[in-house]
C-alpha cells in the first residue's frame, strides 16, 4: 500500500498503545479505524481519544448498533469522544433510497437538511431542454438551476449560453416538491416505484429495505442463505424474504422480475451484481441500481449500459473528507455538505457562512469576480431556498451550494479570482 500512495506505513496492532503513539496518535488532528472489527474499532477510537487525538472516526457496520437509523449509537457516542461514525452499507442504503424517490434520476444529492438536492438525468429525445440555451429554459420560473453537464467525458459548467444536446447528463439543483414537476415538465417518466426486488440479503439490503418500510412499498429480498433469510425475516416486519439464488432465471420468473419497477442488486459478487442489473435493462422497465465494490475496472463499467452505480467505498471515502474539511474550517466558512459529482469530475459543496467580515458578503453575485468553471447554486437563508441571481447576496449565516470542476476548495474565499 506504502508503495502505491503517498503514505508512511507502520506495521502492528492498531489497538496497541505503544503502536498508537507510534503512528502519532497523541499528536493527531484525525484518527480513523476501520477494522473489520466495530468494537475494536469504537476501543481504538476511545483509546486515541485518551491519547490526545483532536478528532476520532470508527466504522461501525454492525445493524445491532444502529436500531435508530437517524442518531446510532447516540448515547454513547459522545462518551467514547467519536466525532463521527461510519457505516458504508448505511451510506450506500441512503443513497440507493434516494435514487427510488425519483427513478428518472442517476444520482441523487441532498442538500441544506434534505431540503434541496442536485438531480442528474441524461437527456433522451424530445426533451424540451436539447438546444436551448440555458439562459432561456426558465426552468419552473426561475426554480430550477442547471449546475453541470456532462457530455462525451467532459464535465461543463454552463453559462447562459450554452445548449444541451440530446445525450448530455445534466445536473439541476432544487426542492423535492419542484423536481416531482421538473422530471413531468421535461418528459421524464417518473412514475412512483410500487414494486421493488433487492437481490442479496446483505446489511446494504437489511438498511435499504429498513428505509423502504414506512413509505408502504411491496418489497422482496432474494438471499440464498438460509440462516441470513431468518435473520432478516425477524429483523424486518414489512419485508418479504426469498430463499433461493437470484442468478436463477426460473426463480426470478417465479417471483415476477419482469413486473418490478426497480431491481437492486446486492449481492457480494460485483460481477453478479452487473449481470443482474444488464439482464434487467434487457428484460424489464424496472428502474436499476447496482452496487459495486472493487473500483479496479471502472473505466469499463463506465461503458456498461447501466442505470445508477452504488459505490459504498468511494461513498465512504467522500463522508470522510466531508468531514475533514468541515472541521478545517478556515477564513470564514465551513463546509457543510460535500458530493462529488459525474464519477469525481465535478464537485458540490454546501458553505456555512460564519464570519461578518467575508470578502463576499452583503456583495451582489453579479459583481462578484469568480473563478473559471465554478456556479452559484443555491443559498439557504433561514431556512428559505433561493435559487440565486445576479442581484442576489451572499449574509451571514447563509449555506451557499457551490458546483465546480476543482477539487479541495477549502473555504468560500476560494471561489474569488
Amino acid at each position: 500500500m506504502t508503495e502505491k500512495l503517498d503514505v508512511m506505513g507502520i506495521e502492528g496492532d492498531g489497538s496497541s498503545m505503544e503502536i498508537l503513539k507510534e503512528a502519532g496518535a497523541s499528536n493527531a488532528d484525525l484518527l480513523i479505524a476501520v477494522t473489520d472489527a466495530d468494537e475494536l474499532n469504537l476501543y481504538i477510537c476511545l483509546l486515541a481519544n485518551c491519547m490526545g487525538a483532536k478528532n476520532t472516526i470508527a466504522r461501525v457496520r454492525k445493524p445491532v448498533y444502529h436500531k435508530d437509523l437517524n442518531d446510532p449509537l447516540s448515547k454513547v457516542r459522545n462518551s467514547l469522544g467519536l466525532s463521527l461514525m461510519i457505516n458504508p452499507e448505511m451510506i450506500a442504503a441512503t443513497e440507493i433510497h434516494r435514487l427510488i424517490r425519483f427513478p428518472s434520476a442517476i444520482e441523487v444529492d441532498s442538500f441544506a437538511g434534505g431540503r434541496v438536492e442536485i438531480y442528474t438525468f441524461k437527456l433522451q429525445k424530445d426533451n424540451p431542454l436539447i438546444g436551448k440555451r440555458v439562459r432561456d429554459t426558465a426552468l419552473l420560473k426561475g426554480n430550477v438551476r442547471i449546475c453541470c453537464i456532462e457530455r462525451d467525458d467532459e464535465v461543463i459548467i454552463p453559462d447562459g449560453d450554452f445548449m444541451p444536446v440530446q445525450g448530455d447528463k445534466v445536473s439541476v439543483i432544487c426542492t423535492p416538491e419542484n423536481a416531482v414537476k421538473l422530471f413531468k415538465k421535461t418528459n421524464n417518466s417518473n412514475s412512483k416505484v410500487k414494486d421493488i426486488m433487492i437481490i442479496g440479503g446483505s446489511r446494504t439490503a437489511y438498511y435499504l429495505a429498513r428505509l423502504l418500510e414506512p413509505d408502504h412499498l411491496n418489497v422482496k429480498i432474494i438471499e440464498k442463505n438460509e440462516k441470513r433469510c431468518s435473520e432478516l425475516s425477524e429483523m424486518l416486519q414489512k419485508t418479504t424474504i426469498i430463499k433461493g439464488d437470484g442468478m436463477n432465471k426460473d426463480l426470478l420468473k417465479i417471483e415476477q422480475f419482469d413486473q418490478m419497477d426497480c431491481v437492486v442488486t446486492l449481492t457480494n459478487i460485483d460481477e453478479e451484481n452487473i449481470m443482474l442489473s444488464l439482464f434487467a435493462r434487457q428484460t424489464t422497465d424496472a428502474k436499476c441500481i447496482t452496487k459495486i465494490d472493487r473500483l479496479v475496472f471502472d473505466s469499463i463499467v463506465e461503458t456498461l449500459p447501466l442505470d445508477s452505480v452504488i459505490k459504498p467505498r468511494e461513498l465512504t471515502a467522500e463522508a470522510i473528507v466531508r468531514y475533514v474539511r468541515a472541521v478545517k474550517n478556515s477564513q470564514g466558512s465551513n463546509v457543510e455538505t460535500l458530493y462529488k459529482l459525474n464519477d469525481g469530475k465535478a464537485e458540490a459543496l454546501e458553505f456555512k457562512v460564519v464570519a461578518n467580515d467575508h470578502d463576499l458578503i452583503s456583495k451582489p453575485l453579479k459583481d462578484i469576480k469568480f473563478i473559471k468553471n465554478l456556479n452559484v447554486v443555491c443559498i439557504t437563508r433561514r431556512g428559505k431556498i433561493i435559487i440565486p441571481k445576479g442581484d442576489d447576496t451572499i449574509e451571514k449565516g447563509d449555506s451557499v451550494i457551490i458546483v465546480t470542476t476543482h477539487k479541495g476548495l477549502q473555504d468560500l474565499s476560494d471561489v474569488l479570482a
